[in-house]
């Protein structure tokens, strides 16, 4: 009965991935509808790690209304123009920090155009900027203060003695320094091969040929009045969770008794955050629905309800089978963790509904605090399969056709950055961590 189950979380997945976006989501749903005709009990949705989601989209969508997100990529534009020739280090740094921000991989939309034109303008193939860009953008999210895979890591460590701030000081530096690592690991590569001239490469002389390729230089973009200042609010607001969240820490106990809880301090912050850029920057409340980033954010929230609620539905069924299987396998061989975290978060889509799912089965077979929180950047490898979001758009925006999707599948530009990123993170994770956990 077991293996089919199994079978039936396999198919869900595999038709949420064939029909793409928001219908990863709705096949999850059916696929816990299934498991129910099956006699298996429905597991906990995950509206905690949703609630988050929704309410950080939310200030974010406000942000991109005013301006924000025009007046971000505008600075962005500005910094790799000045430095083009490092563009393979300064592309994954800005989408990065963007995530690291905004706790969502969706803002490297706004970026992809920009990379691509200065890599065009200075002969680089885009390939590869876009790809360690992309690949930045998801381990990120593994960092971010704000979001939902970081603060249900926190809850379900903080009673084994590791709190929000032992996370973010491991996973920060783990996860940058694996991004610079992989820039200059892949610009070797590309160096002995000889792959970084964009005149080169055939794709790019036949679509040249044809007329289809253009380089449009730097254009001048008309910033609304307080764009700027709808950044600043943003960025206040997320210090402003980072401090309570601090001042609530065991570790550093300001607040004994906290009125709020980490996550509902989320999302007030964050909610209020977008009130106040509605009010301070006369936003109206209207085109905050029609905005790309609420889009793709809502999209999300109903993905991780769908997958993240199938893979628990079946975990929590199974977990003494689970247990049996592989208790003794991860605690002698703890960086094991970090393979099944990947091989999890190829399918599910989703950083949060990957942690959802299975950290707290980790833990309860003995897994190590330490062990979780090194294995945790693995939960990024979204660029295994090529039908993510941002990796699709990437492959799009490239007009230079540089940023293919091989016949294989599996060999797109993506895939070896990502690896790469993810191995060097749990490694640093690892040393990291046996220093500050």
């Amino acid at each position: 009965m077991m293996a089919l189950q199994f079978a039936v979380v396999l198919a869900a997945i595999f038709l949420g991935a064939r029909l793409g976006g928001i219908a990863i989501g709705f096949a999850g749903g059916l696929g816990v509808l299934v498991l129910a005709l099956l006699g298996v009990t429905p597991g906990e949705m995950p509206l905690d790690v949703i609630s988050i989601i929704m309410s950080v989209i939310a200030a974010i969508a406000a942000m991109q209304v005013a301006g924000g997100m025009d007046f971000l990529v505008d600075l962005a534009d500005r910094i790799l123009r000045r430095n083009p020739k490092r563009i393979t280090f300064l592309a994954p740094i800005i989408t990065y920090l963007m995530t690291l921000m905004a706790g969502t991989g969706h803002t490297a939309f706004s970026t992809m155009p920009v990379i691509t034109e200065v890599a065009k303008e200075n002969n680089i193939r885009p390939s590869r900027p876009l790809s360690v860009a992309v690949v930045a953008s998801q381990i990120a999210i593994t960092a971010s203060p704000i979001s939902a895979a970081v603060v249900f890591l926190a809850s379900v460590l903080e009673p084994k003695g590791v709190d929000y701030l032992d996370i973010l000081a491991v996973a920060i530096p783990s996860t940058f320094l694996a991004c610079m690592a992989t820039a200059a690991i892949m610009m070797g590569i590309d160096k002995i091969t000889g792959n970084t001239e964009l005149s080169s490469h055939p794709e790019y002389q036949r679509r040249l040929a044809l007329g289809t390729v253009t380089v449009r230089g730097r254009r001048e973009r008309a910033l609304p009045p307080r764009a700027g200042l709808s950044v600043l609010i943003f960025v206040i607001g997320l210090v402003g969770v980072m401090a309570y969240a601090t001042a609530i820490s065991e570790n550093v106990g300001l607040i004994k008794n906290p009125v709020m809880d980490r996550d509902s301090a989320i999302i007030a912050f964050m909610l209020s955050i977008a009130a106040i850029i509605v009010l301070v920057c006369k936003v109206p409340t209207n085109d905050i629905l029609g905005a790309s980033t609420f889009k793709s954010g809502m999209s999300a929230s109903i993905c991780v309800l769908g997958v993240a609620w199938l893979g628990t539905t079946f975990v929590t069924a199974h977990e003494a089978a689970i247990t049996s299987f592989s208790g003794d396998l991860l605690s002698s061989q703890p960086w094991m963790l970090a393979v099944v975290l990947f091989a999890a978060s190829a399918l599910l889509y989703s950083q949060a509904a990957t942690t959802k799912a299975l950290i707290p089965t980790a833990l309860a077979i003995g897994v190590a605090p330490l062990a979780a929180v090194a294995a945790f950047p693995a939960v990024s490898a979204l660029f295994v399969l090529p039908t993510y979001p941002t990796l699709l758009a990437a492959v799009q925006m490239d007009d230079t056709g540089t940023t293919q999707i091989g016949k294989y599948v599996f060999n797109h530009p993506f895939i070896v950055p990502g690896v790469i990123n993810v191995t060097i993170a749990v490694a640093f994770g690892f040393l990291f961590g046996s220093f500050i956990l």
